[in-house]
C-alpha cells in the first residue's frame, strides 16, 4: 500500500535517484494509489537533489494539496537548474494559494 510506495520513495530521493521515484509515482497512479503530498513532496525533493526542475515542477502540478514543504522542493529544484524567473513564479503562485512561506521558501528563491 502506500505505507511501502512512501518508503521506497523516500529511499529513492535520498538516492538522488529522481527517474525511479517518477517511476513510482506513476506505478502508484496504475495501481490506484492515491499520491498523497508527503509521497509528492518527496518526489518533488528527488528531483531538486538532481536539479530536474522540469520534473519537479510536472509532479508539484499534480498534487493535488500541495503545502509548503511542496513549494519549497520545486523552488529548490528550479535553484539547482539556475532557474530564477521560475522559482519567483513559484513563490507567487504559493502567494495566490494562500500558501505559508518560510525561510527555506525565501531563501531557495534568494539564491535561484
Amino acid at each position: 500500500g502506500i505505507f511501502h510506495f512512501g518508503a521506497a520513495m523516500n529511499a529513492c530521493a535520498k538516492a538522488g535517484q529522481w527517474m525511479a521515484a517518477l517511476g513510482l509515482l506513476e506505478e502508484m497512479s496504475g495501481s490506484g494509489v492515491e499520491c498523497n503530498a508527503i509521497i509528492c513532496n518527496t518526489a518533488i525533493s528527488a528531483c531538486a537533489r538532481a536539479g530536474q526542475w522540469p520534473e519537479a515542477l510536472h509532479v508539484l502540478a499534480r498534487t493535488a494539496e500541495p503545502d509548503t514543504t511542496s513549494f519549497s522542493a520545486a523552488v529548490t529544484a528550479c535553484e539547482k537548474g539556475g532557474q530564477w524567473l521560475a522559482a519567483l513564479g513559484l513563490l507567487q503562485q504559493a502567494e495566490e494559494a494562500g500558501i505559508q512561506k518560510d525561510t527555506i521558501l525565501y531563501s531557495a528563491c534568494i539564491s535561484a
